[in-house]
């Protein structure tokens, strides 16, 4: 089947049932994490490195926490990450980092997906909350810096609005092959708070580099796509799409995207970003 109609098919799953892990017809799932557990406990320390500090990037207020407050197995297969303001009016959050890598394969497609859900506060009672499911390169814990270490953003929002965003961040800061600090992006509208399936998919079945491609979906929508002879750089491309990779979820608050909080902005569990599953499978 010719490349460009296999891309325009839907990716169906075979079986799927609540937070777990589908079958894709033609994959192999190769890593998951379904969040099982006591509820108010920590998720686990062998698959996630669980941030205790405040990072210091983007101009965000909160500070990480690993503590069930801020970052909780639900009980009931979710993860429930929580931003909190206390008295003083300093915000706390969470956010976990895999210890669990991958490499897309060289002749392969690689997908990976979560099922993400957003707390209910009303839409005005969101500025500053900015929800978060992406990758690192894996270089960016052995000394290579940002952007030059790639990120791909599977999912972004910010403000509590119902728009998705896909972006990656690559090469150097600013400009270079990804426009530094915007990034190369595009966006969907959500339909709802609700639970929504978010993927990218790695295609590096093309024996040319400049063919390779990252394509975004919600829900099996295609959104935003990114091809090697967009990024027109070898080395810059395998920091994306060739190189180990790591997941990352969190909540962050305020920062230069998204703004500070206002006196709307509510904090807890209606604020919160609820996740299904992580999984990564491969052809």
């Amino acid at each position: 089947m010719h490349l460009s109609s296999y891309l325009a098919l839907p990716l169906l799953p075979l079986l799927a049932s609540a937070y777990q892990p589908p079958s894709y017809a033609g994959y192999s799932l190769l890593w998951a994490d379904t969040f099982s557990g006591s509820s108010a406990t920590l998720p686990s320390s062998s698959n996630w490195d669980i941030i205790n500090r405040n990072i210091g990037v983007n101009n965000e207020l909160q500070t990480y926490r690993a503590d069930p407050r801020q970052i909780q197995l639900s009980g009931g297969q979710t993860l429930q990450i929580v931003p909190w303001r206390d008295s003083q009016l300093q915000w706390t959050s969470g956010r976990i980092e895999s210890r669990y890598t991958f490499t897309p394969g060289a002749g392969r497609r690689t997908l990976v997906e979560a099922e993400i859900r957003f707390g209910g506060n009303d839409l005005s009672q969101k500025q500053g909350i900015w929800p978060a499911f992406w990758l690192l390169g894996q270089s960016i814990r052995t000394g290579t810096g940002w952007p030059a270490c790639g990120e791909v953003d599977i999912m972004e929002t910010v403000n509590g609005l119902l728009t998705g965003y896909g972006t990656v961040h690559c090469h150097v800061y600013p400009g270079g092959a990804c426009n530094e600090p915007t990034g190369r992006g595009g966006a969907i509208n959500i339909p709802n708070q609700g639970w929504q399936k978010w993927r990218v998919i790695f295609d590096r079945t093309s024996s040319d580099w400049r063919s390779e491609h990252i394509t975004w979906y919600m829900n099996g929508q295609q959104f935003h796509q990114v091809r090697g002879d967009q990024i027109n750089d070898a080395g810059v491309w395998a920091s994306l799409a060739q190189k180990p990779l790591f997941f990352i979820l969190n909540v962050a608050v305020g920062g230069d995207w998204p703004g500070y909080p206002n006196g709307n902005t509510a904090d807890g569990y209606g604020s919160m970003m609820e996740v299904g599953y992580v999984a990564h499978y491969s052809t």
